[in-house]
């Protein structure tokens, strides 16, 4: 186990893919913030795991909220762990939900692990390895709900953006599945344009969550998609009624709205 060291404002450790710290949130008890390379990554509230305090958690909380029956269990596949916000969160609203998280990064899940243990009674399990390399290996049809959330520091690796990752998630997925996958972009979006086209070579219903703001240019922001393999799977007006009552609204974007966003755009093809 890497060594650790108190620091005024948080906890330090190096992980295999670069220095991570938690620090707390002086106005939330059981709130933590990771940072990687001083990158924020992660926001938990351990003695809150509902509460999803940055925008882009939100999102994707809305797609399992608004995708699957309340309070019943989902088979559900994490990609990328950083401070398990997602688990955590899966596990406080659908009790019993077997999980599945491959990181890369087997000290940073140690250390996150150690000042903030998973739930005792959560079925959540860790395996570690390259996202890319680990989903071909998978069962099919075995997962209900896949969450993309893989980054290297600030950045999407490009070995999860291309239309083989997308045919690789797709094979997972049970019928009915949905894939939810967070993308930080700015104007005027074109790796969201691409990845929208490259996300229905995949799947038949594609949509993506994102604020109006960045759609118009004007900032840095995430973006949140939701796929599925079959076409008007996507329960978008819940969506939308989530995310436009959000303390930060966003809009959903889809059919022909979403046609005339990736007007031009080319799916992710990697040699």
């Amino acid at each position: 186990m890497g060594s650790w060291r108190e620091i005024i404002d948080g906890i330090a450790e190096n992980g295999e893919f670069g220095a991570a710290r938690l620090v707390r949130d002086p106005r939330r008890k059981g709130g933590w913030t990771l940072l990687v390379e001083e990158v924020q990554q992660s926001y938990v509230d351990v003695r809150d795991p509902t509460h999803l305090y940055f925008e882009y958690t939100r999102r994707l909380g809305s797609v399992v909220d608004a995708a699957f029956p309340e309070g019943e269990p989902i088979r559900v596949l994490h990609l990328g762990g950083g401070a398990f916000t997602m688990p955590r969160y899966v596990a406080a609203t659908r009790p019993g939900s077997p999980q599945l998280v491959i990181e890369r990064d087997r000290r940073l899940a140690a250390f996150v692990q150690r000042i903030l243990p998973l739930p005792e009674d959560a079925s959540i399990d860790l395996l570690f390895g390259d996202a890319r390399a680990t989903v071909a290996g998978l069962e099919p049809g075995a997962w209900d709900l896949i969450i993309g959330d893989v980054y290297d520091a600030a950045q999407m690796p490009e070995s999860v953006s291309d239309v083989g990752f997308a045919a690789s998630v797709a094979r997972l997925l049970a019928p009915g599945g949905v894939y939810a996958l967070n993308v930080a972009d700015l104007a005027p979006l074109n790796f969201s344009r691409g990845q929208a086209a490259t996300l229905r070579t995949a799947f038949a219903d594609v949509c993506l969550i994102v604020r109006p703001e960045l759609l118009r240019g004007r900032r840095f922001g995430n973006v949140v998609f939701a796929a599925a393999l079959e076409a008007d799977r996507l329960p978008v007006q819940r969506l939308a009624a989530i995310a436009g009552h959000d303390r930060q609204p966003a809009q959903v974007v889809t059919g022909a709205s979403l046609d005339l966003l990736t007007e031009g755009a080319e799916p992710v093809q990697l040699d």
